[in-house]
């Protein structure tokens, strides 16, 4: 019994040794939004769109809505992360409710016969700053 208590006492300083300032995983930042990609595989039909968080958009007979979106901080262009909730629009049942990874989009899928709906990326506050201020993008409407 004793040589049980010294192997427990000698086994738990060795993981408490480790580096209390390293975290289990990347640190994340949180989107204001994410671009999600749609695929009607009957009609082949595709679309992209552009989500805020708790925005919503319908494809087809489902409805998506944005929950969250988050990356690594430390590389804002890697792996982003969104969490989505989907319903059949006609029967109001939900169908997905989870986090869908843009870097594996069959990890955690939406599970139905006729629609795909993956996560391209969250969007960047960067790249919102430059969209606004880029000329290329004016469509010269309104003017």
């Amino acid at each position: 019994m004793r040589a049980l208590a010294l192997i427990l006492a000698l086994a738990l300083p060795a993981s408490a040794q480790d580096d209390p300032g390293q975290q289990a995983g990347p640190e994340f930042t949180d989107s204001q939004g994410a671009k999600l990609r749609f695929l009607d595989k009957l009609t082949s039909e595709t679309g992209d769109v552009e989500l805020g968080v708790g925005q919503g958009a319908k494809f087809g007979r489902l409805v998506v809505q944005l929950d969250s979106c988050r990356y690594p901080t430390g590389n804002p262009a890697s792996d982003a992360e969104a969490h989505l909730t989907i319903l059949e629009e006609t029967t109001d049942t939900q169908l997905f409710a989870g986090w869908m990874l843009a870097s594996s989009p069959a990890l955690s899928a939406l599970d139905h016969p006729r629609y795909d709906v993956w996560v391209l990326n969250c969007v960047l506050p960067e790249a919102s700053a430059e969209a606004a201020t880029d000329p290329a993008t004016d469509t010269g409407e309104g003017e």
